[in-house]
């Protein structure tokens, strides 16, 4: 494995692990999508093999067939503790689409039922605007809201404390980006959703539910071609997202109040 890549594993696996020893009850977030199944082979790279936290699935029972495929086969390889939160499909009116509120409301529910005092969650700096002011730990306070233009410091070996937060969202792939993920997906030979390889000129750069989420136009069917069409793609990696074409007001907004 080459330097670079090296380096964003050490200091994932550094977050993961600080994660562990900080929090008492902490999950993972896994949508089965690249970034978030990624994680979760770091997390078993941080503890050798095993997967100390559960993962959780916001299901709304509209995610692609081969995504809920993917889930029972990883689920069963891996050895994976699976909460699935059954999420509401109907239209937000912050997002207009079934995406947003829905999952972050899920999500609130899910914490309280199970007193989760950490979330560990796949989001990159890269991803949406955003989310690129994020912090490798982030709190939120009782109404699940984050304050980003309040934050708390953070140096890489100096965190905070976070007396006052009701839980802390943690993001082990923070400094990744899109080509870094699918460079260390063929590095460490991890699986992921057939949707992503190209298929009669099309793939899926992004996956959410099935309606909002849209192919874009690709003829990368392996791995390997879509790590070459990523070193010149000016497409962005959301743009397929019904969600991400809003202003990003909205997505701002969204965050504010829980959305990933």
């Amino acid at each position: 494995m080459d330097f670079h890549l090296q380096q964003l594993e050490q200091k994932s696996i550094y977050v993961l692990r600080e994660t562990k020893a900080r929090f008492k009850n902490p999950a993972m977030l896994w949508s089965m999508g690249k970034d978030s199944t990624c994680m979760l082979y770091l997390c078993k790279r941080a503890f050798f093999g095993k997967l100390p936290f559960p993962a959780i699935h916001l299901d709304s029972g509209h995610d692609f067939p081969e995504t809920y495929q993917f889930r029972d086969k990883i689920v069963q390889e891996w050895g994976v503790n699976l909460i699935i939160g059954k999420v509401k499909h109907e239209i937000d009116e912050i997002s207009g689409t079934t995406e947003g509120l829905n999952k972050a409301d899920c999500l609130k529910k899910l914490l309280d039922e199970y007193k989760f005092d950490a979330l560990i969650v796949s989001i990159r700096r890269d991803e949406h605007g955003i989310r690129a002011k994020e912090r490798y730990f982030s709190p939120r306070d009782e109404e699940f809201k984050w304050n980003f233009e309040n934050q708390p410091p953070e140096v890489f070996n100096y965190i905070s404390e976070f007396k006052d937060a009701s839980h802390v969202r943690v993001h082990p792939l923070l400094h990744w980006t899109e080509l870094d993920v699918w460079m260390y997906t063929k590095e460490k030979n991890i699986p992921f959703n057939p949707l992503y390889l190209a298929k009669n000129g099309k793939r899926y750069r992004s996956l959410g539910y099935r309606e909002v989420t849209h192919p874009v136009q690709s003829n990368a069917d392996t791995i390997d071609k879509i790590i070459e069409e990523l070193k010149s793609s000016q497409i962005g990696e959301r743009s397929g997202r019904e969600l991400d074409k809003e202003k990003e007001y909205v997505m701002q907004r969204l965050r504010e109040l829980g959305y990933m």
